[in-house]
Formats: C-alpha cells, structure tokens, sequence
C-alpha cells in the first residue's frame, strides 16, 4: 500500500464522521437566510460550496492545525462574502476542540486566539458590508458582543478539547505503567523458574557425581552411567541457562519454549533416579487436557520437591501421587528415608515461592514433617476458574 493510499484510507476512516454534519449543513443553511433579512447576500452555489468544504476539513484529524487553518479561511471566506450566519458556525468550535486534543495547550491557545482574530476580523467584514446593503438600524448585535460570545465559545471548545487530552495521557499513562508491571511481574516469573531449574540440575549433578565417586572403584561401569547422567544433566541445565537469559534480555515479547509439565515427569525422575534416589510415581489416568497454567506449576513443584531430597536427604526413596478430586488437581510428594528440609519445615525459599504460585491459582500448599516419618508436600490446584 502507497503513501497515498494509506493518507486516503485514514481521511476516508474518519471523514464519514463528517457526512451528517454536512448534510445538516446543507438543509439548514438556505432556510436560514429567510431569518437574516439584513445579510448582504442569500445563499448560493458558491456559498453551499464553502460551507461543504468547511465541515469537510475537519475530517482531517490527524492533522488538526491543517484543519483550523482551512476551516478559518473558509469561514472567513464565507462570512466576508455576505453570506447569513447559520450552522457553518458550529464548525469553528469543532476546530479549535480538535488542535486542543492533539497539542500542548500554550500551542493550542495560540492557534485558538489567532483562529478568534480571524473570525473578528470576518465577522467585521460581514457587518460592513452588511450595513452597506440594508437600511441602518437592522437590529444587528454589536461588534464588542460579537467578540464576547465567540471568545467564550472558543475558549470552552479550547479547555474541552485540552481535557479530553489529559484524560488521554492520564489513561495512557496508566496503561504504560500496566505494561511495564507485567513485564516486571513475567521477568520475576522467568527468574523463578531460572533457579527451580538450575537449581535442581546443580543438585542432580552433585548427587549423580557423588554416586560415580561412591562406586568409581568396584564398580567402573556404575560410575560411568553416573558420569553420563552428569553430563546430560549438565548439558540439559546449559540450555535451560540460555534460554531462560535470552528472555530475560529480551525487552519485546520474545518467543518462549513452551513451560515444563506433567508430560516431561518421567525426564524429571529419571535425572534423580540416576542420582541415586528411589523415585515411585502414582499417577492416575485422564490427567490429560489441563489448563496449562496448572501443568506447569504442577511440575514445578514435583521439581522442586525432588530437588529439596536430593539437597537435603540424600538416596531415599520417594513417593509421588498425581491425581484429580472433582475439579482440582492433588499433588502428593513424600520422601520416606528422612527430614528433606530445614529445622522450621515448609518455610524454605523454595517452598515459598511455590506456595505463592499455587496460591496464584486459587489453590493451596502445604509442607512438613510426615507422622510416619520423613516430609510430606502437598499441593491442591484448581483446575477451574484459574487466576494466574
């Protein structure tokens, strides 16, 4: 598409707004030369042409001082030549509105006081050559009154359209400050999931290493495995790193791998289970189809869990149950070897931050010691009416 064509589209977008207003000026504006007896000249062609064209230009809004300047010396035109007052008038107020909502107001009050001269100096022509066409005392207003309605007009088309523009920027502003929070809100999100990931690479590895280190002399083959798992550990979590930092140094929406969930469980407990530690997954049928939001913080949190054993209890065996309960998903991860956590249970980083992302969603988090022994999470998701 051209230059032109885009200019023409866009005066043709919002010119249709004007047809109405022409219209009305069309049918109004010869009648009421029937109640200016004193005017100097009745409506003609000419005179429905500069009309025509004085509601036209104020299609022109994108250019708002090339529409004041055309409608003022159109009207100006208009009113010099003799013709009656009617409905073209209103098209004066509708200028000065349109320079106010798009400029700075000193600019605007500028542009309106000189598109006010220009009206005077017209309005003074027209009473001139009016008062040389019909007998002296025709009942019209005096000029000083002239000057005092039409600077009142002008100046309340000037203060609407310089409020109109301040709502505008205010409203702007608040959705650039909306803007600028999800951002901020995404990037910590990003962040978040930068540690969870790193963070239970770095505690496979050091498992999986110390497992190779355990069993490097009776058993070579064992603490190659193990060093094989180190490396694509390793491996996996460097690619985690890129890409989690080229989001991050992104400033536009940048394109992201989709999040981790339920699917990639098995890759999960595959990487702990070469690390030494027994993993049981209970995971009922149907869990298909969940709102991506909660597959996603559903894996984080069975990622987090087992990197907390692998941090914190060492090869223990470990129980995770996955199932629904009507409309919410439950989590369910246990170690069964030992305490997985610090002294004051459940009240880790880590385990804050997912309570907070379990929280985001409607649901709950709890962690802590099990009666029988070891630490217990567990998790309650709503499957709907998400918030997140």
């Amino acid at each position: 598409m051209t230059g032109g064509e885009r200019r023409w589209r866009g005066w043709t977008g919002e010119g249709w707004i004007c047809l109405p207003f022409v219209a009305a000026v069309l049918i109004a504006t010869g009648p009421a030369a029937e109640f200016q007896q004193g005017s100097a000249r009745s409506p003609d062609a000419a005179g429905y042409v500069i009309v025509t064209a004085a509601a036209l230009v104020l299609a022109l809004r994108g250019r708002p001082g090339v529409a004041l300047a055309a409608n003022a010396a159109l009207v100006a035109t208009y009113l010099a030549a003799g013709y009656p007052f009617g409905p073209v008038m209103l098209t004066v107020p509708v200028a000065v509105y349109g320079v106010a909502g798009r400029w700075p107001l000193p600019r605007a009050a500028l542009a309106a006081a000189a598109d006010l001269g220009v009206l005077i100096v017209s309005l003074f022509a027209k009473r001139v050559r009016d008062a040389a066409a019909v007998p002296a005392g025709s009942g019209y207003y005096p000029m000083p009154r002239d000057t005092i309605v039409w600077g009142s007009i002008i100046t309340a088309a000037l203060a609407a359209g310089a409020v109109s523009r301040a709502l505008r920027q205010a409203a702007t502003g608040v959705h650039a400050e909306q803007a600028r929070r999800v951002v901020s809100e995404e990037r910590l999100r990003m962040a978040q999931d930068l540690h969870d990931s790193i963070g239970h690479g770095l505690a496979a590895i050091a498992m999986q290493a110390g497992v190779a280190l355990h069993v490097l002399d009776r058993d070579p083959e064992e603490a190659r495995q193990s060093m094989k798992a180190v490396r694509a550990t390793s491996r996996e979590a460097l690619e985690n790193l890129r890409a989690q930092l080229d989001g991050l140094r992104d400033t536009g929406a940048a394109a992201r791998a989709p999040a981790p969930g339920l699917n990639d469980l098995d890759r999960l407990t595959e990487r702990v289970r070469a690390g030494g530690v027994t993993v049981h997954a209970d995971i009922a049928p149907g869990l298909t189809g969940l709102p991506s939001a909660v597959d996603a913080v559903a894996y984080r949190i069975l990622q987090e869990c087992l990197t907390n054993v692998l941090r914190h209890a060492g090869a223990v065996p470990v129980r995770i149950r996955i199932r629904r309960d009507g409309g919410a998903l439950l989590l369910e991860v246990t170690n069964t070897g030992g305490a997985s956590g610090p002294a004051s249970p459940g009240n880790g980083l880590g385990i804050h931050g997912l309570r907070g992302q379990a929280e985001a969603l409607g649901g709950t988090l709890t962690a802590g010691p099990d009666p029988d022994g070891g630490f217990v999470v567990r998790a309650r998701l709503p499957l709907e009416g998400e918030r997140a």
